[in-house]
């Protein structure tokens, strides 16, 4: 099971009701559960190092609950009850532009529409784009360039 296929699956449980999924396949376990419709918790444990992964896995999961509100107050004050939030889908590393001398791909005022590439997260050496899911016009980003992030973590302000 590769990287987009996880993805897929997190995106499908965040628009179901169902409240845990385990797959198991030859050396490879993956359990996602499910709390309020947010998914709480993602472990992807190759079985061979089942305990190391575990724990870099589980640690993480915890700390959007107290990230997010944070992140979220600076932008309370400028009209927060029509913006829209763009969010990291996973845990990784933060990059605005697709290298250290390219033009960031998108910057406060630009206008997004679902399925342009707003920032790269990198995670286990994969660059993955993270593509805009609403249309309208980017108010504020929330995060530094090649900062780390965890799942969910705000990343942009979108003003539809």
């Amino acid at each position: 099971m590769d990287f987009k296929q996880i993805q897929e699956l997190v995106k499908m449980i965040n628009k179901s009701n169902i409240s845990e999924l385990s797959i198991e396949q030859d050396k490879f376990k993956i359990t996602i559960k499910q709390k309020d419709n947010e998914v709480q918790q993602v472990i992807a444990v190759p079985a061979p190092v089942a305990p190391v992964q575990a724990v870099a896995a589980v640690a993480p999961a915890a700390a959007p609950a107290t990230a997010a509100p944070v992140a979220a107050a600076p932008a309370a004050p400028a009209k927060a009850d029509n913006l829209v939030t763009i969010k990291s889908p996973m845990i990784g590393t933060f990059y605005r532009s697709a290298g250290p001398d390219k033009a960031p791909f998108v910057n406060v005022g630009d206008e997004v529409a679902p399925g342009k590439v707003v920032c790269i997260i990198e995670a286990m050496k994969l660059f993955n784009e993270i593509e805009s899911e609403v249309s309208g016009k980017i108010v504020k980003v929330l995060v530094d360039d090649a900062s780390p992030v965890e799942y969910d973590q705000p990343l942009f302000l979108v003003e539809p």
